[in-house]
């Protein structure tokens, strides 16, 4: 795909990824039906669920784009691997912000050290830690394949997420949409959020690439014109 093409695609994403919010929001915050225990505090839901999903796929993409990389030793892998990891430091940012803003009122406390919020705070350090280690190492082939490794090590972490209130008692809800939890009329919001989210994730993920992939050859060409 040339670069017309690509301009073209971003373009078409950008525009679907505005309206899928606008009619995210709108669902969110009026559309659906004002929860009778919580109120209208709840619709902090729509927003928290979809930005955890989108950054467990943020970082499900690093791990197997960090596979490829240790694998083929392309640039590129490690290219996506690092846009993947801040994007998705992005969205599990917004998820332990908007937790305790959630779980204050509904809990009496901003924080407690349950398994899911434990093991989602590590997952966030990891990729953080993950991030910080690519400042430190210059050399761009060794920083590519230390980074990759941490990766693929970091992503443990995240099954431990997904699956920690299914495994241990928690304060944490359990998931709702397995459990029947949630209520038929407020799903749709929910769905429409979650798609939006992901819009937002594919668009972030292309442009964050395409500008790695210009620092990487601007990087090359400093180093040749160093010698």
């Amino acid at each position: 795909m040339n670069e017309r093409s690509q301009s073209h695609l971003d373009a078409v994403l950008g525009v679907a990824m505005g309206l899928g919010m606008a009619l995210a929001l709108y669902m969110a915050l009026i559309e659906a039906p004002r929860e009778k225990t919580m109120g209208d505090l709840q619709r902090i839901f729509y927003f928290h669920v979809p930005a955890a999903i989108s950054g467990i796929t943020a970082f499900a993409v690093n791990f197997i784009a960090s596979l490829m990389y240790v694998v083929r030793k392309n640039r590129r892998w490690d290219q996506l691997a690092l846009s993947a990891a801040e994007i998705g430091v992005m969205f599990l940012s917004i998820v332990l912000v908007t937790g305790p803003i959630w779980a204050k009122p509904v809990w009496f406390v901003w924080w407690t050290w349950s398994p899911r919020l434990t093991s989602s705070l590590i997952l966030c350090l990891l990729y953080v830690a993950y991030l910080l280690i690519r400042n430190y190492i210059e050399d761009p082939e060794r920083r590519a394949m230390v980074a990759a490794i941490f990766g693929i090590i970091a992503f443990v972490d995240a099954p431990v997420v997904w699956f920690s209130i299914r495994w241990w008692r928690d304060i944490h809800p359990s998931p709702m949409l397995e459990t029947g939890g949630l209520a038929t009329s407020m799903r749709p919001a929910l769905l429409i959020c979650w798609a939006a989210f992901q819009l937002l994730l594919i668009y972030l993920l292309r442009r964050r690439y395409y500008l790695e992939s210009m620092r990487d050859e601007l990087e090359k060409l400093g180093r040749q014109a160093a010698y």
